[in-house]
């Protein structure tokens, strides 16, 4: 029997296997590049740029600076920061004194961020000047001593200074003065290995109280080396822009794009709102982007954005479309790529595992519903959904674990959530899911969001993909929520286009023609919007609490 069908369905000249991978990390990478490529743009952002060898000065310098203010190795640095250069420049100088960054989301409330900076113990943020109040009020209540500020304006070209020195709290400092300040510093001796942990990533917020996973320098290497191989039957050795739109705080664009761009030596695209799709649209056309990453809701509002439907020929610069993060439904799809002629390639991942380790090929076999299949050096198993155990054969419904070299070490103090997903070198993903005979990865649901009316088991994905085959439907979510006869039962929530009518009983018949009985929700509230992650996942979870809230 073969437990690696997958193997057969690459694409030509994607290898089987990328060990051994070499023993370095993003600095090492960075400062190759900065003497193999020196004048080549690195990061393009609102109409300036920087260049490979900018770069890594001002990372060495901002680098000088932090160990100056007594950072060392194996120290928290917070950083709370949109897509931006000084983003960049912030990790590669935490890196570069062997400290781990710990990448906040800043849509988080003052709560949450104090939470977060509390569990890991940090004690300087590099923070967005709009969030320096926010972060200087929970000061006090933090291990935090000092903050660094910078505005987005401080890499724009030409662009007047937004705030000033004189309203900072004493100690604090601005970004760009501790790197002029550092530019003639020698670069500190941090004896930095590839085994060393380079990052903090929160995982479970769409489920739960966010987790801080641990990824080592090693783990970004792997992942950018393996997405590489993946996509090199389309992109070859060309240095194509990829366009980091997605926040970098999210493993998506961290591990796989970033680490890939450096890789290739390839510029990167900065957008720091992804939610300014006329920006988005006309950055992609007027850079000639190549690579863009996305999720459901993005490809949702493009489809939909006059930009785009006045002139489709927009995004022909692109040459890989990759969805991620969140179940993308088929009439998502098929709305855009019949509009734009693009296609769109899945891709599967998790924080835990350091990102994508299933995709679909990027040239040739591909299947309506599968996620993909694991790349190099991943392997992916069923197991029976109630032991863990048991493997199960093609087709049966399961829990998906994975093994691949880059897995995170674990949960940040927290002993117990890592035995629970860490089990002998296998990340149980909590996700249901099958493979097919081919090896190709089907994802069913959340194994806690199923749903169970009367006894039943319904897969809330399969209800949301039903609802949104629906003309007038331009997004949904389903959850299960408490009900004195079922136990528990079906709610949709719904999100219909501009100028749509639709009323629950339609929507119920509609649903009546593709699911049976008990899966048709039993309760649907219209709504304006979803609540969502940073990167667009329906947060089910929220959408409990509000119903439940009345």
């Amino acid at each position: 029997m073969n437990d690696k069908p997958w193997l057969d369905h690459y694409d030509e000249g994607v290898p089987h296997t990328l060990a051994p991978y070499p023993p370095i990390t993003l600095p090492d990478v960075l400062r190759q590049a900065s003497k193999e490529v020196p004048d080549l743009p690195a990061l393009l952002f609102l109409g300036s740029q920087m260049s490979y060898t900018e770069l890594e000065r001002q990372s060495d310098a901002f680098a000088a600076a932090l160990h100056a203010d007594g950072v060392r190795k194996g120290d928290r640095v917070a950083v709370l920061l949109p897509n931006s250069p000084q983003m960049i420049v912030a990790e590669f100088g935490i890196w570069k004194t062997g400290a781990i960054g710990v990448l906040l989301n800043p849509l988080w409330t003052e709560h949450e961020i104090e939470r977060a900076i509390d569990e890991c113990e940090a004690s300087v943020a590099v923070v967005l000047a709009p969030f320096y109040d926010k972060i200087n009020a929970l000061r006090s209540r933090t291990p935090l001593t000092r903050v660094v500020i910078t505005g987005i304006q401080d890499y724009l070209a030409a662009a007047p200074p937004g705030h000033s020195a004189s309203n900072l709290h004493h100690g604090d400092v601005e970004m760009l003065a501790m790197i002029a300040s550092h530019r003639e510093s020698a670069l500190p001796v941090a004896d930095l290995s590839p085994k060393d942990p380079a990052l903090f990533l929160f995982s479970g917020g769409t489920t739960g109280k966010p987790k801080c996973a641990i990824g080592r320098h090693e783990a970004l290497i792997m992942t950018g080396m393996q997405v590489d191989a993946w996509f090199t039957p389309v992109l070859g050795v060309e240095r194509v822009p990829f366009m980091l739109n997605l926040p970098l705080h999210h493993v998506y664009p961290q591990a796989a794009m970033m680490s890939c761009a450096f890789l290739r030596r390839s510029p990167m695209v900065l957008v720091p709102d992804p939610r300014n799709f006329e920006l988005l649209i006309s950055t992609i056309k007027h850079l000639e982007v190549g690579v863009l990453p996305g999720v459901p809701t993005l490809f949702n509002a493009l489809a939909a954005h006059p930009m785009l439907r006045e002139d489709p020929h927009t995004l022909d610069s692109l040459k890989l479309i990759i969805s991620a993060a969140a179940p993308l439904h088929l009439e998502t799809r098929s709305r855009f790529e019949e509009l734009t002629g693009a296609t769109i390639i899945e891709a599967y991942g998790l924080t835990e595992a350091m990102v994508s380790p299933v995709g679909t090929p990027v040239i040739g076999t591909s299947k309506p519903g599968a996620v993909g299949l694991p790349v190099p050096d991943i392997e992916v198993r069923i197991v029976d959904a109630d032991t863990g155990i048991e493997t199960l054969p093609p087709g049966e419904v399961g829990e998906v674990v994975i093994r691949s070299p880059q897995i995170m070490t674990g949960f940040w103090k927290e002993p117990e959530e890592t035995a629970a997903v860490l089990r002998d070198g296998w990340i149980y993903t909590g996700d249901l899911g099958y493979l097919d005979d081919d090896g190709f990865l089907y994802i069913v649901d959340r194994k806690k969001d199923v749903i169970k009316p009367s006894g039943f088991q319904v897969w809330p994905r399969e209800v949301e993909e039903a609802i949104s085959t629906h003309p007038a439907v331009l997004e949904c979510g389903v959850a299960g929520v408490p009900d004195d006869y079922q136990v528990e039962a079906v709610k949709a929530w719904v999100v219909l286009r501009k100028e749509s009518t639709l009323d629950a009983e339609q929507l119920k018949n509609w649903c009546r023609q593709e699911l049976a009985a008990y899966k048709i929700p039993k309760h649907i509230e219209f709504c304006a919007q979803l609540p969502k992650s940073g990167v667009g996942k329906v947060l089910r979870r929220v959408l409990v609490e509000q119903h439940n809230a009345g």
